[in-house]
């Protein structure tokens, strides 16, 4: 064998090599919206918004029917997703606000840091909200790269935070998108010769709704609209930076929304259609979001995947995808779905539960959904009150509205359904809920300020403002009211 056959082996030698490095070490870009519905995106039915670059990637991939998030609000589900916990494991059961002192415990396992101790760069770009104190910020959670918002766009002041440092100057919104994907593609070229992890975190669809002046007033939806079709847009960016860099076959790209629309927004707030309510509530709008995973080669083009999943399963699924470490020193409540995204094999179950902060609301095992009782929910000028209901049972296989309950058809059903919630919830010494928000204290100032205006009028002390005034006169009236013993207007 002369040199040159030898410089030729060993070249396929190298190439072998390196594919089966890559096989074992994917990339994984993870791209999640911020209260995106359902029925946003064109190919989960919308008729209102144009979201070509989405639609490709399905196409391209598999796209879930059935996935759902871990929690209805921003920071439950992000806690969940990073972790493969729920979040009342870590006593987070709301939001955070700038002003909270609390975050997700350091204590916890990212999936960040879990890809780190297999060499993976690790890069955060867009929305953290775990935590605004420096021990609790993305850095410290195992991305070596962060730049982004910790917390929700509605929050003031919103500025960026570069690695550690806050910028001195308030974000301009209508540029979150655009920002985060061009942040996102410098680092896809910086690191296309070593395996990464990269989280993109959009702002967008989450109310203010801020456009950028290139798409805005593009749509037929408005600005809701608009925002979606940016966001589509800065994922077709980022496939296409993939792609150029001829990543295509060795990156796994996902996308999804962290949970379902705010519909108390009303037009700013997008579609979950066909399925009831939206954020904050276990109804399906609430919890089932759309799903999407691009991994050329590996995932069959166009697969439309009707299996129950869910959004804790991704840390198990990436740690059997990169042969990561799963602990065992805590509980982990999401299923390795990688079989399912191979196409070879099934979830280990097809039970998900609905947690509302600390209470199990509701539990879905295969087609039949057990809610638990709730009462009447205040509406507003977009949403009608909704009526208070006792335990539900729901066969979502052919009611995906929720409208009718079967309960007094199938007990059988609903004493399994509910030992499983039983279970779950027995089998669970749940740490005492992170006081993220002031609301305590918001509430006792506030009626501490109703309590002395009121003592104040009962001894005849005059009020120093227009806006006084107003209060006064309907002080007045409503005494007025009581002392005439009426009972109605």
């Amino acid at each position: 064998m002369n040199k040159k056959h030898i410089c030729l082996f060993g070249g396929l030698v190298t190439i072998s090599n390196l594919n089966a490095q890559q096989e074992s070490t994917p990339n994984i870009v993870f791209i999640y919206a911020d209260d995106m519905g359902y029925n946003d995106l064109s190919c989960y039915g919308s008729k209102l918004n144009n979201t070509p670059c989405l639609d490709k990637m399905a196409e391209e991939g598999m796209r879930f029917t059935d996935f759902y998030t871990a929690a209805s609000i921003s920071t439950p589900s992000r806690a969940a997703l990073m972790t493969g916990r729920y979040a009342p494991r870590m006593g987070i059961q709301s939001v955070f606000f700038p002003s909270s002192f609390t975050g997700m415990a350091s204590e916890e396992i990212t999936i960040a840091e879990m890809l780190k101790e297999k060499g993976y760069s690790t890069a955060l770009f867009g929305k953290w909200h775990l935590g605004t104190d420096p021990k609790f910020r993305p850095r410290e959670q195992g991305f070596d790269e962060y730049f982004g918002s910790l917390y929700s766009i509605d929050n003031s002041p919103f500025v960026y935070v570069n690695k550690d440092t806050y910028y001195n100057v308030p974000a301009c919104k209508d540029s979150t998108t655009i920002t985060y994907t061009n942040k996102a593609i410098d680092y896809i070229n910086r690191h296309k010769n070593n395996p990464f992890f990269m989280y993109v975190a959009y702002n967008m669809p989450h109310v203010p709704l801020v456009p950028s002046p290139r798409f805005r007033g593009k749509s037929k939806n408005g600005l809701y609209g608009d925002v979606i079709e940016e966001l589509d847009w800065g994922v077709g960016e980022i496939i296409k930076a993939i792609d150029k860099c001829g990543l295509s076959r060795n990156t796994i790209i996902i996308f999804s929304s962290d949970n379902g629309p705010w519909l108390c927004e009303g037009p700013n707030g997008g579609s979950a259609l066909p399925f009831k309510r939206g954020k904050g509530t276990t109804w399906e709008g609430g919890f089932r979001v759309p799903m999407i995973v691009r991994w050329s080669g590996h995932i069959k083009e166009g697969q439309v995947e009707k299996s129950v999943a869910s959004m804790v399963d991704w840390f198990p699924t990436f740690a059997t995808l990169c042969n990561g470490t799963i602990p065992n020193d805590r509980v982990l409540d999401g299923y390795d779905i990688s079989a399912v995204l191979l196409g070879d094999g099934v979830r280990k179950t097809q039970d998900v539960p609905y947690f509302n902060g600390y209470k199990l609301e509701a539990y879905r095992s295969g087609k039949w959904k057990l809610k638990l009782p709730e009462e009447k929910k205040v509406g507003n000028f977009w949403q009608a009150d909704e009526a208070a209901h006792d335990t539900l049972l729901i066969n979502l296989e052919n009611d995906l509205e929720e409208k009718y309950n079967v309960i007094a058809d199938h007990p059988e059903i609903v004493r399994m359904l509910t030992l499983k919630m039983d279970s779950l919830m027995n089998g669970t010494n749940f740490p005492e809920p992170l006081l993220q928000a002031e609301y305590e204290t918001d509430n006792i100032t506030q009626k501490q300020r109703i309590d002395a205006v009121m003592k104040a009028l009962e001894r005849g002390e005059k009020p120093k403002s227009e806006s006084g005034k107003e209060v006064e006169l309907l002080y007045k009236a409503m005494k007025r009211f009581s002392e005439s013993g009426a009972t109605t207007f």
